[in-house]
């Protein structure tokens, strides 16, 4: 019972962070806080390294909402840990990780009407109130990640099978069918943000190919693009100061004509 509150309650911590500096919310620490509670440190190091590394490339872009590494590292790692292995934590923190991913599409849709909200109180310039509405997407946030690890780690895997399967259909197929579209929103809205120049696509471009032609991962697609970036940055800054020493000749040249 207090294992498992205190595991819940470091996947609370952890959701706090997800939606404010993000330190602490990777599988690696995740798991040795978690194998430090249960008095298996060892362990969760072991478990939390192959946890990271499977879900390194995994993050928000935009509005998607990836699977939920913070309950799937705790809960993984606690059973594992349980049951002494750490294929089985591996074997449980991607169902769990997937699961909670319906969470928090449920709880980001739901914060949205949070705004209008803020927005009146904004109008009136109560700034304690404008703060104090924080509080609810951040205990909304603790809760759906400490109740469910809570849940699955006293009751066991068999409590997130039993869980999964009284869902109805037409609720995890709407689910199901809403985080296919959410991702394509999120990177449209991503791309409206940052490819605002002509030349930017041909990036978007490259990387397509890379992930689609080449059939290339987020570690090497990324590790081909920094020099890349790199080289494209210098050269933007050279046109830059170019254009810069420009203008100061022919204000000189002006200067000069006055004269």
């Amino acid at each position: 019972m207090v294992t498992s509150l205190l595991v819940s309650l470091w996947a609370g911590i952890c959701a706090i962070d997800d939606i404010g500096t993000q330190m602490i919310r990777r599988p690696l620490l995740i798991s040795t806080v978690v194998g430090l509670i249960m008095g298996d440190l060892q362990t969760g190091l072991l478990i939390g390294a192959t946890l990271e590394v499977m879900w390194m490339g995994v993050g928000n872009v935009g509005a998607y909402s990836a699977p939920d590494i913070i309950t799937g590292s705790a809960i993984g790692t606690a059973l594992g840990i349980i049951s002494g292995g750490t294929a089985t934590a591996v074997a449980l923190a991607v169902p769990t990780s997937l699961l909670a991913q319906q969470l928090l599409i449920l709880y980001r849709s739901g914060i949205v009407y949070l705004n209008p909200i803020a927005n009146k109180v904004a109008e009136t310039a109560n700034f304690k109130n404008v703060f104090r509405i924080q509080y609810v997407p951040m205990i909304l946030a603790f809760l759906i990640r400490a109740v469910p690890t809570f849940l699955a780690i006293y009751f066991g895997a068999d409590a997130i099978d039993a869980a999964v399967e009284a869902l109805p259909d037409s609720i995890m197929d709407g689910l199901a069918i809403a985080g296919k579209i959410i991702p394509a929103v999120g990177i449209g809205l991503l791309m409206l943000m940052m490819i605002k120049k002509g030349e930017l696509w041909v990036f978007l471009m490259a990387g397509f190919a890379l992930a689609v032609y080449l059939d290339l991962s987020v570690l090497p697609i990324t590790l081909i693009a920094l020099p890349l970036a790199f080289l494209y940055d210098l050269a933007t800054q050279e046109k830059v100061v170019k254009n810069d020493e420009s203008k100061s000749d022919n204000f000189d040249d002006e200067e000069d004509y006055d004269l």
